[in-house]
């Protein structure tokens, strides 16, 4: 069996004996043994392509398997992984590893509830190794399709009408997506879905390259938080619950950014320098959009769901930069927003479970009554506003330095209005800060309030120390993500 699969293979696992569990503990026991288990993997499979690289080995994707599907439209289990695919499989694992402890005491349901959310961690699994286009939209799809219920039904506030927003606008995206899908393998004239073969072919006739690129591109912006698309995501964090919070926001949402430049830039590059121009001004709006309506929200969860469609908006932003710097900036962004956007909903969670309210205007003085969970949120916020030795600083730089290497005035005012983000966030985490943290808590109910326990801590230090290490020592992960970067930046270079 190729290592890859067992990426697939462990959530597989992972659902039978859940479907088998009987008893919370039992439960409680599959989901640690099998998120750990896919966590080990990821760090396994890391070493291993950081070793065939050292060892001068120089395929475009490493750890190839290829089975034939469905022969009449050349349909394979196709996979492999370069550096951003390693890099986003460890984020996977992290994020669903603290997702698991972040869910521990979660009721009821508590079997269906994580049956839901290992199909959709292994969609996302499934979506990152594979190679053949018709493999990654059915992952794509699956990793969709849980979302409903996980909100639907363990959500709060407005859930239902969250979960039903959500799926429809991300089904509609993946009409997009499919249209885009099969117009490349029939524009193409190729004899397989695989994308690495379509991309060296590279014969898809540039007026259909116009008609594709945009569709593939929204399909997969969608999910990015594409302006104006990105309305479903907002609602959709403010009623789903913790963990799916974490994983929706941290590793699905990166899907989108992922596709864009994984298939939508690679195999189309002539069009996405023709038209690149049009969605960096969509993509400008939302990260400046974003940030300033995070500013004006009062529920916790709503000030980060605006905050992702900013950072998630910079991801977009840099791709389309068409070039290394940039595209390096935007993996980078998509581990960092990745790890932080997964830490903050935990903590308002946390939080959230205690207080039982979101509403800044109600919260305030709890660094005397949580401090664990108070200076955590203090760590957060400053990785979120760019402060250096944390992983947003690096990101952010990296994408703004990149971003200013296009030498006309039309990426260079694009990219300084972008960079204004920076401060507009800085007001909203400092001013939110200093509201809900310090002061005197007013609220005699809020006295009583405990701190973090054992689990929540597990999760909560494991991204942390995450945000930290790639914050101050990003130089491997960035140069791992540089040489995956080259074969796709070399074909949209005109």
């Amino acid at each position: 069996m190729n290592f890859l699969s067992i990426f697939v293979l462990i959530p597989l696992l992972m659902l039978a004996g859940l479907w088998a569990a009987r008893g919370i503990k039992a439960i409680r026991g599959v989901m640690v043994t099998g998120a750990s288990a896919l966590l080990i993997t990821s760090v396994v499979l890391t070493f291993m392509y950081l070793g065939e690289r050292s060892a001068g080995n120089t395929a475009e994707m490493l750890f190839r398997a290829d089975t034939l599907w469905y022969a009449p439209l050349h349909i394979s289990y196709s996979v492999g992984v370069d550096g951003i695919s390693v890099a986003m499989l460890l984020l996977s694992a992290v994020i669903v590893f603290t997702g698991t402890f972040a869910s521990w005491r979660l009721q009821p349901l508590t079997k269906e509830y994580f049956l839901w959310f290992t199909l959709l961690s292994m969609g996302v699994f499934g979506f990152f190794i594979s190679i053949d286009l018709f493999t990654m939209f059915m992952f794509y799809e699956i990793a969709l399709i849980p979302m409903y219920l996980l909100i639907g039904v363990w959500g709060s506030g407005r859930k239902e009408y969250a979960a039903m927003k959500l799926t429809l606008m991300l089904m509609g995206g993946s009409a997009f997506l499919l249209i885009g899908i099969l117009g490349i393998y029939f524009g193409s004239g190729a004899t397989t879905m695989n994308l690495l073969e379509i991309a060296q072919l590279h014969n898809i006739p540039f007026a259909q390259q116009c008609i594709w690129f945009p569709l593939t591109f929204l399909g997969f912006g969608v999910l990015g938080a594409l302006f104006p698309f990105h309305t479903w995501s907002p609602d959709g964090h403010a009623s789903a619950p913790t963990a799916v919070s974490m994983l929706h926001a941290g590793v699905l949402m990166k899907l989108g950014g992922y596709g864009c430049f994984r298939i939508a830039m690679y195999l189309m590059p002539e069009a996405a320098n023709e038209l690149s121009w049009i969605f960096l001004i969509l993509t400008g709006i939302s990260v400046v959009y974003g940030a300033f309506s995070a500013c004006v929200q009062t529920d916790l969860k709503y000030i980060n769901a605006y905050s992702s469609v900013s950072h998630c908006g910079l991801v977009l932003f840099a791709i389309l930069m068409l070039n290394q710097t940039a595209a390096t900036g935007a993996i980078l962004q998509m581990l960092s927003h990745g790890l932080m956007t997964a830490l903050f909903f935990a903590l308002i969670g946390m939080i959230y479970g205690r207080t039982h309210t979101r509403d800044v205007r109600e919260l305030t003085g709890l660094m005397k009554v949580m401090p664990f969970l108070s200076v955590c949120y203090v760590i957060a916020g400053l990785a979120n506003l760019g402060l250096p030795g944390l992983s947003g600083f690096i990101a952010e730089m990296t994408i703004f330095v990149g971003s200013f290497q296009n030498n006309d005035v039309f990426h260079r005012t694009l990219t300084i209005i972008a960079c204004s983000s920076i401060v507009i966030t800085a007001v909203y985490i400092l001013r939110l800060v200093g509201k809900i943290l310090y002061g005197t808590c007013t609220n005699k109910h809020h006295l009583a309030l405990t701190d973090a326990t054992w689990d929540e801590r597990v999760a909560v230090i494991c991204l942390i120390v995450c945000v930290a290490g790639l914050g101050m020592a990003p130089f491997w992960v960035s140069h791992m993500i540089g040489e995956s970067v080259l074969p796709v930046v070399s074909q949209l270079i005109p």
